[in-house]
């Protein structure tokens, strides 16, 4: 059985653009009769006439006005798949995208970013709490792109084919237990978590360590660290119970848990995003910088407190806002 074909659609659109068979079989490269039998051949497949002769030329009839919309669509669909195709095949997929990161709370919205600025077979994420092991990653080419806290002795890295920027000075806010009277303040003076126990990363994973230590000390105390956790559910539980940490910004109050600045903000980590130069980031650390910012930028909002300290210390995220003009692209490139 015969069946509809795109150079069907072609001469259909051909006869109606040029209001004429023999103009529109010039343009094709076609002899009259050769166009005048596909005509006949796509009027038998659809079952009826799809030009009238006139004095003024070939003119569609109803049906052949809604045949010539219908193949203008197709054609047009295959003409952007077509494109989409070329462009895929003249740079091709190369692998995996792997980005390296502390855990943070908007790792996902990395990973999304990442997705749709890189064309690649899919983003995989490696978690570690080590700044030197998610380092180690990009020096050994594991890895892509970095993400983590500042710590003493990242300058002293010799990272060739690495380029490192800082994101933004991040205040470090404090978690309470919701039943604790701090709970009440809107913003929670240092010196009133004196008598608290706290609850720490251990101290080779704790970017915020010695200023925590030494905004302390400048009021006279020293916090009383009574738990080192890693797990993130024994943090919370501890808190809930009565304890305190610092903690993200953008966390939100969770489960007898209140997130709340702390006056003066006496504790902030500077946020770094460290990319390789080569591979699918070559000539694009940039980009991969801009993902970092607007994944960051995604979360803030999720904290009310975090949302009016980040309108009132824009100093503090100018390199982070200056990546946020660069959009998207439409696909990943």
């Amino acid at each position: 059985m015969a069946e509809l074909e795109l150079r069907h659609l072609r001469a259909v659109c051909a006869i109606a653009e040029e209001g004429s068979v023999t103009k529109a079989a010039a343009r094709l490269g076609l002899t009259q009769p050769a166009l005048s039998a596909q005509l006949r051949s796509v009027e038998r497949l659809v079952g009826g006439q799809l030009f009238e002769r006139t004095p003024a030329g070939s003119v569609p009839t109803d049906l052949g006005r809604y045949v010539i919309r219908s193949a203008h669509v197709v054609l047009d669909d295959l003409s952007q798949l077509l494109s989409s195709a070329r462009e895929r095949a003249s740079v091709p997929s190369q692998g995996p995208f792997v980005a390296a990161a502390m855990p943070m709370l908007w790792v996902s919205q990395l990973v999304d970013e990442l997705r749709a600025r890189f064309r690649c077979t899919e983003v995989r994420t490696e978690i570690d709490w080590s700044w030197q092991t998610l380092l180690d990653m990009l020096v050994s080419k594991r890895a892509n792109l970095a993400v983590f806290d500042y710590f003493e002795g990242v300058d002293r890295r010799h990272l060739t084919g690495i380029e490192v920027r800082t994101l933004l000075h991040e205040p470090q806010f404090v978690a309470v237990s919701a039943e604790s009277p701090l709970a009440a303040y809107d913003v929670v003076p240092l010196a009133e978590l004196e008598k608290y126990d706290w609850v720490a990363l251990p101290p080779e994973y704790d970017s915020a360590r010695m200023q925590l230590h030494t905004a302390c000390a400048a009021l006279g105390f020293t916090p009383r660290i009574t738990h080192h956790v890693i797990e993130t559910g024994n943090a919370r539980a501890l808190v809930a119970s009565g304890a305190v940490s610092l903690a993200s910004p953008a966390s939100r109050n969770w489960d007898g848990i209140a997130i709340r600045p702390l006056v003066g903000d006496p504790i902030s980590i500077r946020i770094m995003v460290a990319t390789r130069t080569d591979g699918l980031v070559a000539g694009r650390a940039h980009e991969a910088f801009a993902c970092a910012a607007h994944a960051y930028r995604a979360v803030v909002d999720r904290n009310p407190h975090f949302t009016k300290w980040w309108a009132e210390h824009p100093e503090a995220h100018v390199e982070l806002d200056a990546a946020l003009r660069l959009a998207r692209p439409s696909t990943p490139q």
